[in-house]
């Protein structure tokens, strides 16, 4: 949006500009022209009156030595015929077989006509003549041939100071268009930055108010306000969620307690159905679990949006620990689970060793449990100098390209898996859990079949700014 305001003014600049300085252009040369024309009309009336004058009473004398002064003066040749084309008066070189037409053309008592429009760059001699005589009694010919290399070097000094003012003037307009451009840029990009904060679930996010148009100023006040109101919805939704899920633990308990204490009086015939029934408990002590430590993500994400947490751990370490720990548990399933090389060098990721080990069992708990028998999970890092990238990659049968987006929504379960075990909050605690932490967990599919759910934490030692 930047470059395009500023191509518009600079534009607008441009014509504007070009609208007052090619005219001038025009001006200055043509009235440079008609100052050269004029200039050389009176030198030819001078010399057309003294020619008359010496036709009249034979004396040359006056005419030849004013032709002679002006051609030493101004460099320009000139010659005076009498009516039957006779030379009177020839200088600088200039002969009247020279200039023939312009001769008889000033017999016939025609004028010059118009001088053509003078430029810097023109350089060639023009031919001016005058009839000598009065009325139309036409008694002789004046022919003078006009340097224009002194017009022309005045206009090129005037063309110079008229495309220097033009050039001073786009240089000042693009200044003002750059202070105009980031005048009212500066608080877009404020609020385009606030508006990606509170996407990716930063807490009362608020943009300077004070900079800009009014209108902006006002938007920015409204946007502010709207921060405010989403954190504090995020945050009675938050407690809700904690508060219901605390509350109904112990009704929960109290169900499981009763619900086991059952078994034992329960027919042979009914023992399927109280075994689904221990099946839906267990389904919803595993969703208050999950809620919980939902809740608790959250809790790690406004920590976050305060400064309050600067937690670190060994990320090598933990994916060592917890892929031991999820061995046997892919074995039963018929998963090769495996570990690439490890990284390079040792660094320190900005995440608690609780939230990383949380966040890998959710992804290796999805790969081994959803993958397949016969699959194969790899679990690889890699580390550059601002991040640490975790990637668990399956061989199974994946998710079609528009779960993909869908796949860390709280409560999302793809069609084929409904049926299972399971709550979809998993990889929404991950991700959560990521955010909170100044990463990003992304997941896409993988050729020619599969699933890569990739992690990325920020290196400690420097803050992670992303490349």
């Amino acid at each position: 949006m930047r470059r395009r305001l500023l191509l518009v003014l600079l534009t607008f600049s441009i014509v504007a500009v070009a609208a007052f300085a090619l005219p001038l252009l025009g001006v200055t040369a043509a009235q440079r022209t008609q100052q050269l024309a004029l200039s050389r009309s009176g030198a030819l009336d001078r010399f057309a009156a003294l020619a008359d004058q010496a036709s009249g009473t034979g004396d040359v004398a006056q005419l030849v030595s004013e032709a002679t002064r002006y051609t030493e003066l101004y460099g320009e040749p000139l010659v005076v015929v009498d009516a039957d084309r006779g030379p009177i008066v020839e200088t600088g070189g200039l002969r009247a077989a020279d200039v023939a037409e312009p001769i008889d053309q000033a017999l016939r008592n025609e004028p010059s006509g118009q001088l053509a429009p003078l430029r810097p760059w023109s350089g060639e001699d023009v031919l001016r003549h005058r009839p000598v005589g009065s009325g139309t009694r036409v008694t002789g010919a004046v022919v003078m041939r006009v340097s224009v290399r002194a017009a022309a070097a005045d206009i090129s000094r005037q063309w110079a100071l008229i495309a220097l003012g033009a050039v001073s003037a786009l240089a000042a307009c693009g200044v003002l268009a750059l202070v105009v451009a980031r005048w009212i840029l500066r608080p877009i990009g404020e609020l385009e930055s606030g508006v990606r904060a509170v996407a990716a679930g930063s807490r009362q996010t608020r943009v300077a108010v004070g900079a800009g148009p009014p209108e902006l100023r006002a938007l920015a006040g409204l946007f502010n306000g709207m921060s405010e109101a989403v954190a504090e919805a995020e945050e009675r939704q938050r407690r809700m969620v904690a508060d219901a899920s605390h509350q109904l633990r112990n009704p929960m308990a109290a169900l499981r307690l009763r619900v086991d204490a059952l078994e034992r009086r329960i027919q042979p015939e009914a023992m399927a159905g109280y075994w689904s029934t221990v099946e839906e408990v267990e389904r919803l002590e595993a969703l208050l679990d999950r809620l919980l430590v939902l809740s608790t993500a959250d809790d790690s994400a406004a920590d976050r949006d305060g400064g309050a947490d600067d937690s670190t751990c060994d990320p090598h370490a933990v994916v060592a620990d917890r892929v031991a720990a999820w061995r046997s548990a892919a074995d039963a399933a018929g998963v090769v689970l495996r570990t690439g090389d490890p990284p390079a060098s040792s660094v320190d990721a900005r995440c608690a060793r609780d939230d990383l080990a949380q966040i890998l069992d959710v992804v290796l708990d999805n790969a081994v449990k959803y993958a397949g028998a016969g699959a194969e999970v790899t679990v690889s890092e890699t580390v550059d100098r601002h991040w640490y990238r975790l990637a668990v990659t399956d061989t199974g049968p994946g998710l079609a390209p528009d779960e993909l987006a869908m796949a860390t929504g709280r409560f999302w379960r793809a069609d084929r898996d409904r049926g299972s075990r399971g709550t979809g909050l998993g990889l929404s605690i991950a991700d959560r859990l990521a955010t909170a932490r100044g990463g990003y967990l992304h997941v896409s599919g993988v050729e020619p079949h599969g699933l890569s759910v990739r992690v990325e934490l920020p290196v400690a030692r420097d803050g992670g700014a992303r490349p």
